[in-house]
């Protein structure tokens, strides 16, 4: 498979499943799309207005998920799993639509999405891809939080630390290279709660849909959830998650290299705007070659995992 050219599914995908935060059941589709189109939502529920671009300066909500509105108000949220199955699988083009506000949660991971894809199967064109290269350091800092994008040859990989008082999470980092590392314990790491926090998240009228189907839920020492964890850096993977998917609406796979410090989904967001706010920290690359570097070597992921 060309990692050289532009990529959207070969058929429809269709999931349905339960908003983690709305509780609400939606039904969602994925579209083949044309290339440099990118990735679209599609509000089917609304008749006019309906279109939203998964845009960082489209973000309209970063505090515990990600959502995007556009110009009418018309309002998609938690993008950032499926975003990041997008990314990690090399789909430039795509249509989602969907008939309510929010990406069903389905098992609280990118796993399902990837699976879907996958068995999807890629359409690919003769269209070269496009590369964001960061030229210049950004860096964003808030208090104990911190995050960073500098510069990299030919990568693009996340290195991320959490830090929790909690006695089971505790300090967690790992780091990630997008194009070369196996990212199936990423794609399969699930979100997380403290038990203590599902209060704070009712009175704020979220989680309404969250349950140990779509969530992990850490009590004390203890995972609630049957069969425990799924690896051993579950709750940093699932950051990483986030993140990868929340740096896809840069609207390009970016070159650089990121270091994140107890971040999030408004963090990240903060670190793009500031990124392209100055065109002196970025390029916009078409490949037009025949070759990358060894390091742009991802087919051999994807065989991995198909």
């Amino acid at each position: 498979m060309s990692i050289l050219t532009q990529k959207t599914i070969s058929k429809k995908i269709s999931v349905e499943g339960i908003g983690i935060h709305s509780g609400l059941n939606v039904k969602l589709e994925i579209l083949p799309s044309s290339p440099n189109s990118g990735i679209v939502f599609k509000r089917v529920d609304l008749k006019k207005n309906n279109i939203v671009i998964p845009n960082f300066k489209n973000v309209s909500d970063s505090t515990l998920y990600t959502a995007i509105s556009n110009e009418y108000g018309v309002k998609v949220s938690t993008i950032e799993h499926l975003m990041a199955a997008f990314y990690g699988l090399s789909i430039d083009n795509a249509i989602v639509e969907l008939d309510s506000q929010e990406v069903p949660a389905l098992d609280g991971s990118a796993k399902n999405f990837v699976e879907l894809i996958i068995e999807a199967g890629y359409r690919i064109s003769d269209s070269p891809i496009k590369l964001i290269k960061v030229e210049k350091d950004v860096q964003v800092e808030e208090g104990n939080k911190f995050i960073s994008i500098n510069k990299s040859n030919v990568t693009m990989d996340i290195d991320f630390e959490i830090k929790y008082e909690n006695s089971l999470i505790k300090t967690q980092r790992n780091k990630i290279n997008i194009l070369e590392d196996n990212l199936t314990d990423i794609f399969n790491s699930r979100t997380y709660c403290l038990y203590e926090d599902i209060k704070k998240l009712e009175a704020l009228g979220l989680g309404k849909g969250g349950s140990l189907e779509n969530a992990v839920i850490v009590k004390g020492n203890s995972i609630l959830n049957d069969g425990g964890l799924r690896n051993e850096h579950e709750f940093v993977n699932h950051k990483i998650l986030d993140c990868m998917g929340d740096l896809y609406l840069s609207g390009y796979k970016i070159i650089g290299s990121v270091l994140c410090s107890q971040g999030g989904h408004s963090l990240t967001n903060k670190l793009l705007n500031k990124l392209f706010s100055d065109k002196r920290n970025y390029s916009l690359i078409e490949i037009k070659g025949k070759n990358l570097p060894h390091s742009f070597a991802y087919t051999n992921y994807l065989k991995s995992i198909a």
